[in-house]
């Protein structure tokens, strides 16, 4: 069964992992260091990012790096794509609002 990628993106650690490593490919160790949780809680969230297909695992020697695997990103990107006009619409409004704001 597939893993709902939308439940694995609602961790807030799951979606500042993916950012990182869209600069590149990270060790554990690398990643860990980033946040205040233990390691293994780390390699708990990287093993869900895993199975949900949006990363994959590398192992060097003792290490694990990890790589960014974008193709299930963009599944959610095209499941958003209809939704996008009504942001645009909003900032629109936001935009104009601001710019009457400074003509002011």
């Amino acid at each position: 069964m597939p893993t709902d990628v939308f439940g694995v993106l609602a961790s807030p650690v799951r979606r500042r992992l993916l950012e990182t490593l869209r600069e590149g490919p990270r060790s554990t160790g690398e990643l860990a260091g980033m946040f205040e949780l233990g390691r293994p809680a780390v390699s708990e969230h990287l093993a869900v990012l895993k199975t949900a297909g949006l990363v994959r695992e590398e192992p060097r020697g003792r290490h694990r790096y990890y790589h960014l695997q974008p193709a299930r990103l963009a599944e959610v990107g095209a499941w958003l794509h209809p939704f996008e006009h009504y942001w645009k619409q909003r900032l629109d409004a936001l935009a104009e609002l601001l710019d009457e704001e400074n003509d002011t």
